[in-house]
């Protein structure tokens, strides 16, 4: 059957996925406009926030990428017509990661404070790390899950049902923030930032229970384990090792910003929490398209569907820029109100307006960057996205982040060097991209 590419059927997957994608960002922007706001040690707390959000989202990225595994396999699978053949996949992939999740909680919670210290942490600013972290990192095995089933869903060629669990659990996610960081008088107490951890755990358990209803209620994908594995699953495990590969280096980028942010005093960090926070909020929104791109491209390859390929890849390309344009304008014009709303502390805005401008020309290049990253990923081509990423950052980020610091750039430094890290992944991927497949788009 002829897979629809049109713009209309492209919404239909990139709009529900762009608003189920931004949940993850939503809880740490909630966070972290919360906490910068409490009347206790703001600054300090909302380091905390910013230094374990980047630890957790590490961890959340090495394990997650089950999800574009797995929407990779099934999507392909529906593009050939022979679903039946990978149903127990899902399931599987599910116990492992969940298992694997459970290990990193017992290996990383009683040296919470060792782990925070090479960010560069001290005194109060550490305290508040490892105990905001001890709270949410029992959130880390349910957001594997659910991250497990929005891939089965995407696989399946549906983003609506992961956008509804992703509404409610943001919906949550900000009523709880407010009630237990703030407190309600005369019911809860004000817990300042491990209220913020608590909001984020129930709005992750939330988000599984939910995933697991509409899985089980709307499919006919079983989420019990069961044994002989499915023969699928050595390709999943590859392609789970070379994104993990991948993400290591993604982390090795996250991890030198933060720290080099940490070294150069707590308005920095508290300056980059925002902005990266920010960052994060673009790239999963560019990420609706680039979801759109990695659940047709993997039907398209399936179903040996190369013209259409190329042609998804070029209107893909051109959706992401608008709406990268349109997302620096918006950014543009509300520019010195954003920084209020995260934190009114004249220090911290001082050093974020100073390198948010560079965020927004970031956004046309990072919707390029992100939407070819997500059709790869459909394509199943993941060891190419780890070479190329390897490349970006230690060839391109790492050297320049050093040489900026040497040259006393701080902040402005470091997003320097994450725009040209940017185009670093960008580039290579519509070359091989287009080098691979127009060939194959011209025989039929």
């Amino acid at each position: 059957m002829s897979t629809n590419i049109s713009l209309k059927n492209i919404n239909k997957l990139a709009i529900p996925a762009l608003i189920a994608g931004v949940a993850e960002p939503i809880l740490s922007i909630t966070d972290t406009a919360i906490v910068g706001n409490i009347s206790i040690n703001a600054t300090e707390s909302l380091a905390a926030v910013g230094i374990v959000g980047t630890f957790i989202s590490m961890l959340i990225w090495v394990l997650g990428q089950t999800r574009s595994a797995i929407s990779s396999i099934v999507s392909q699978y529906v593009g050939a017509n022979n679903l039946e053949k990978v149903k127990n996949l899902p399931a599987q992939a599910i116990f492992i990661t969940t298992a694997i999740s459970i290990l990193i909680i017992l290996g990383t919670y009683p040296f919470a404070e060792s782990i925070f210290r090479l960010y560069n942490a001290s005194n109060l600013i550490l305290d508040y790390s490892v105990e905001y972290y001890q709270i949410r990192v029992f959130g880390f095995p349910f957001t594997l899950f659910t991250f497990a089933i929005f891939g089965t869903f995407r696989g399946l060629q549906n983003t609506y049902y992961p956008m509804i669990i992703a509404i409610v659990g943001a919906s949550v996610n900000i009523v709880l923030d407010v009630a237990f960081v703030y407190g309600i008088d005369g019911y809860i107490p004000a817990m300042n930032i491990k209220g913020a951890a608590y909001a984020s755990v129930i709005a992750q358990m939330i988000m599984a229970i939910m995933s697991a209803y509409y899985l089980l209620k709307k499919t006919n994908i079983p989420l019990l384990f069961g044994f002989p594995f499915n023969k699928e699953i050595k390709r999943y495990l590859i392609m789970i090792l070379n994104l993990f590969v991948r993400t290591l280096a993604l982390n090795v980028t996250l991890y030198l910003a933060s720290s080099f942010s940490t070294s150069y005093g707590k308005e920095y960090i508290a300056a980059y929490t925002i902005a990266i926070n920010l960052w994060f909020l673009g790239a999963f929104i560019i990420d609706g398209y680039a979801s759109a791109g990695n659940i047709l491209s993997g039907k398209l390859v399936g179903g040996k569907e190369y013209g259409k390929l190329i042609t998804l890849s070029n209107k893909l390309m051109k959706y992401g820029v608008i709406l990268g344009t349109v997302m620096a304008v918006i950014g543009a014009l509300s520019y010195n109100f954003i920084g209020h709303v995260f934190t009114q502390e004249e220090a911290v805005l001082e050093e974020f307006y100073t390198i948010f401008w560079i965020i927004l020309a970031m956004q046309p290049l990072c919707a390029i960057a992100f939407i070819f990253d997500g059709m790869f990923k459909g394509l199943g081509k993941m060891k190419a996205l780890r070479n190329v990423l390897l490349m970006a950052t230690f060839l391109v980020f790492v050297p320049l982040v050093f040489l900026f610091d040497h040259l006393e750039y701080k902040l402005y430094g470091i997003f320097i060097a994450f725009t040209f890290w940017i185009i670093a992944r960008g580039l290579p991927l519509i070359i091989k991209f287009r080098q691979e497949f127009l060939p194959l788009s011209e025989k039929q």
